[in-house]
């Protein structure tokens, strides 16, 4: 087993029925890992043999600097190992799989209503499959002033209040701005602005 780490960033989606069940047993093993180490797991997949963790901070987590919580490299490794420990032991996934645990980072993919409740009130950039019917724009930004189960509201750089349908979405991420006050703020929110992640390829026996 290899394992290395590095920059990188949940739909819990499969792409079958047989995809659907093994997602349905990693995330029976993967979430009580995950919230034993007070994380939230934002995200899970498993694809084309790729089991993609990706985990946060809670909802609301303040750093020592003032700013949202996030998670170091050290704490992304410990949860690969022991999700690697817990796998070896109950076999979730037939045959060859890479296992990648990640931290989302500070521009993130949103899927799920709840990754868009989670941002309310974040700048968001949306990209829908089909032009709007008013303006006829098809790349929406702005700031995410409203979601629930079914739809979102982006207030756009004119003020315009544009109601979406999760369902005319292609794909949509959150907007990191830098905004500090001094070099010192400038530093850490460089630095802080990656994604951490460690892959690990194994077999099941």
């Amino acid at each position: 087993m290899e394992s290395s780490a590095s920059d990188s960033s949940s739909n819990i989606a499969g792409t079958s029925v047989g995809e659907s069940v093994i997602v349905t047993r990693i995330s029976q093993i993967v979430t009580p890992i995950v919230s034993d180490l007070g994380l939230d797991l934002y995200d899970l997949e498993f694809v084309s043999g790729v089991v993609r963790v990706v985990v946060d901070t809670k909802p609301g987590m303040i750093g020592e600097n003032g700013r949202p919580a996030g998670i170091d490299l050290e704490k992304i490794g410990l949860l690969t190992r022991l999700i690697s420990k817990e796998f070896d032991h109950a076999e979730p996934v037939p045959g060859r799989y890479t296992l990648e645990v990640t931290s989302p980072g500070l521009e993130r993919n949103l899927r799920l209503p709840r990754h868009y409740i989670r941002e309310v009130n974040k700048e968001v950039s949306v990209r829908l499959t089909a032009p709007l019917e008013t303006g006829g724009e098809r790349r929406i930004q702005g700031v995410l002033v409203g979601a629930d189960e079914h739809e979102i509201i982006v207030r756009n750089a004119s003020d315009v209040e544009i109601k979406i349908k999760y369902a005319t979405i292609d794909r949509a991420r959150t907007v990191f701005k830098l905004e500090t006050t001094s070099k010192q703020d400038a530093r850490h929110s460089k630095n802080s602005k990656h994604k951490f992640a460690t892959t690990t390829e194994a077999k099941a026996s």
